[in-house]
């Protein structure tokens, strides 16, 4: 009679190690198992530094190790102990129906003797996976009170360096500080997270982990926003504040003051708010900015497929379309057009920069009242600690001001924004111009204009009139 055919299931929650070694471990006791039982080996299922314990995690390997059981691919399970297969009820739950629908089923722990195919061991197994579970959850909420101590004495909970710091966590890496700063100045001056992105994929720059290619993009804006770079302390997710209603100031050196990165916040915020869900990605300068001179439709760059023999080699063309609601009347050469607007753009911001000096010391105007916001918040909590009043009281006055200190907050980024903004160097050159990304481009040519409207020229193919390019100025 041949053997049975068992799985050998290995997981650990924590691969310290970093290289299976307590997977390896378990793999090897579980083997000794089998052959003193004379069951044979049919695969090794290994779910490494994946936890049990927690519900929204997905365990790759035990799940296709419950399907090969079902589908009588292999003939039992043996795990080096039993909280390694299961620490919440309703997975060894469904592994209990499987061995319901077939008594003799294998199943065997190195730890202790249970059997799933018997009532008594199963009753057995459910205590014992009850108390694996109390376990797991006196854990998990003694090291959430760790971290929250860790978190309001200013100290990380551990874990790699983020992007910009050394492997201390402490001090700041020199150079990934530069790129982010870089990155920062890229977002102020209308650049896409996208394309700070690609750039830094392209360049290698802030993987998550050794060997990986793919950056995430909200990966990027996480590096670019975490309260981290100023020096704010975050707890699940949220800057955490003292009892005076303060953000803890955390025990690393910051990259950024709280007004660059107040600004920087501003902008990904405006950009979210004003666009939500929509990618801002285009591949035409004017695309959304020239309008069509008849109906005022937007007008869109599109690529010429049949070009007319004196087109002069022209790649694409700036049309009013029906499908977006347009004429179709009107439509231009691309090219022509965009040095034109941009020769304009260039002429007005290099005569603005000549007549306007920016004042980079001003100060934000509704500094004091904020002060006066957190101090009123900050006399509100002491007093309720003191028990001067009620905390009825101290609930129904907090909220507006919570309300405003975080809209004034949210001003004071926008200024901030601005201020940046103002201060960018200017662009002098067409190539100057046209060695920036695309968002920077039309972020130039929107600080001086609002719209550009293109009047029909008539039928033929013409010479290109600048007259027929009419710029609405801001």
């Amino acid at each position: 009679m041949a053997a049975p055919r068992v799985a050998v299931y290995t997981r650990i929650s924590r691969d310290d190690e970093g290289e299976g070694l307590g997977v390896a471990r378990q793999r090897q006791d579980c083997e000794r198992l089998t052959d003193l039982r004379g069951w044979a080996v049919a695969k090794i299922y290994e779910d490494n530094d994946v936890s049990a314990y927690k519900r929204h995690v997905r365990r790759p390997a035990f799940e296709l190790m419950l399907s090969d059981l079902a589908d009588g691919l292999i003939d039992g399970v043996v795990a080096y102990d039993l909280d390694r297969l299961a620490r919440q009820p309703k997975d060894l739950e469904r592994l209990i129906d499987l061995y319901d629908e077939r008594k003799r089923r294998m199943f065997a722990t190195v730890t202790n003797d249970v059997n799933l195919g018997t009532a008594d061991g199963r009753t057995m197994a459910r205590v014992m996976v009850a108390f694996a579970n109390k376990s797991s959850h006196d854990a998990s909420r003694r090291i959430q009170r760790k971290h929250l101590e860790l978190a309001r004495q200013g100290k990380s909970s551990g874990g790699p360096a983020p992007y910009g710091w050394q492997k201390d966590g402490r001090k700041v890496d020199l150079v990934a500080a530069e790129h982010i700063r870089a990155a920062q100045k890229q977002l102020l001056a209308g650049v896409r997270i996208g394309t700070i992105r690609t750039d830094w994929q392209r360049r290698g720059l802030a993987h998550p982990r050794e060997g990986t290619t793919r950056l995430p993009h909200h990966l990027v804006e996480r590096m670019l926003t975490n309260p981290r770079l100023c020096g704010y302390r975050t707890y699940r997710g949220e800057v955490l504040l003292d009892d005076d209603g303060h953000p803890v100031i955390g025990a690393w050196d910051p990259i950024n003051t709280v007004e660059e990165w107040e600004a920087v916040c501003a902008v990904v915020a405006e950009r979210k708010q004003k666009y939500p869900g929509r990618s801002l990605a285009r591949k035409y300068l004017l695309s959304g900015i020239a309008r069509c001179g008849l109906c005022h439709a937007k007008i869109r760059g599109q690529i010429n497929r049949h070009r007319s023999p004196n087109s002069k080699g022209a790649s694409f063309s700036y049309q009013c379309s029906v499908v977006n609601g347009g004429c179709g009347k009107v439509g231009r050469a691309g090219e022509a057009v965009d040095e034109f607007v941009i020769s304009l753009v260039l002429a007005e911001q290099r005569e603005r920069a000549a007549s306007t000096t920016v004042r980079e010391g001003e100060p934000w105007p509704n500094a004091s009242e904020l002060a006066e916001v957190e101090a009123d918040i900050a006399a509100l909590t002491q007093a309720a600690k003191a028990k001067e009043i009620t905390v009825s009281t101290l609930l129904q006055l907090l909220p507006d001001l919570e309300r405003r200190r975080d809209e004034l907050k949210l001003e004071r980024g926008r200024f901030s924004k601005a201020r940046h903004q103002a201060a960018s160097p200017s662009v002098d050159t067409l190539e100057d111009f046209l060695s920036l990304p695309l968002e920077r481009q039309q972020a130039l040519i929107l600080h001086s204009l609002s719209a550009i409207l293109i009047h029909p020229a008539g039928r033929g193919v013409r010479k290109f009139d600048p007259s027929l390019i009419e710029p609405v100025w801001r």
